[in-house]
């Protein structure tokens, strides 16, 4: 990740979940998908660019 970037803890998100596939155990309501990484590090890989649907719980 470049340094004028900061990295997205996805487990501080509102649009967050953990899944009950144990294939793709992360996922994100934002992006409508389930993963094997936590989701900002896949949205990261395909764009290269930080997640843009983050919101911070309250």
């Amino acid at each position: 990740m470049a340094n004028n970037q900061t990295r997205i803890d996805c487990f501080k998100c509102k649009l967050f979940y953990i899944t009950w596939d144990n294939k793709f155990p992360y996922g994100c309501k934002a992006m409508n998908f389930k993963s094997r990484v936590i989701p900002s590090l896949e949205v990261y890989k395909a764009s290269g660019t930080s997640c843009l649907k983050f919101e911070k719980k309250a």
